[in-house]
């Protein structure tokens, strides 16, 4: 009983799991944007940006394994691969609003460009956060829930003596 009363406590609610979500995704993207500024002093920016892309993936990933959507240990494989997926969904919606905004607006001013990727980004987060819960780790809540001993019920017989009309009624 107490290991199941501390599985419950041991998942955040979607609330304070979007907060850790924002939290540590936010802090891996910031540290991000700084390591491929770094980097690409050295090398080209696209493998620059590539290369710290999937570091930082792992590393949220893990983060969100441990911290954000209370699972307590290490990300598996399967969980690496499905949030790949997901940050690779997320980069294509920025690339594609940008590409929009592109054929919307010739020169579009540093403001608008930093508006459109932030908002399309924020969308794509949101969604990411909801695949991430409900499906990326969303099987360690259901493993935990499946640890708990099942429930016996003991079902009374109705008396042989008991009409059809009695049965009928009792079922």
């Amino acid at each position: 009983m107490e290991t199941a009363q501390g599985q419950q406590q041991a998942t955040p609610g979607a609330v304070a799991a979007f907060a850790r979500f924002v939290l540590c995704g936010g802090g891996v993207g910031l540290v991000s944007s700084f390591a491929v500024t770094a980097l690409a002093s050295w090398i080209p920016w696209a493998l620059a940006n590539a290369l710290i892309t999937v570091v930082s993936t792992l590393l949220a990933t893990e983060l969100h394994a441990r911290f954000t959507f209370g699972a307590g240990g290490r990300a598996t494989w399967r969980q690496h691969v499905q949030s790949a997926g997901s940050a690779a969904a997320a980069y294509i919606v920025t690339c594609v609003a940008m590409l929009v905004l592109h054929q919307l607006a010739a020169e579009p001013g540093a403001l608008l460009q930093q508006a459109v990727y932030l908002s399309a980004s924020a969308l794509a987060g949101v969604a990411r956060f909801a695949v991430l819960r409900l499906v990326v780790f969303a099987r360690n809540r259901s493993q935990g829930a499946s640890d708990a001993r099942p429930v016996h019920m003991t079902v009374g017989r109705p008396s042989v003596t008991a009409g059809s009309a009695s049965l009928c009624r009792a079922a």
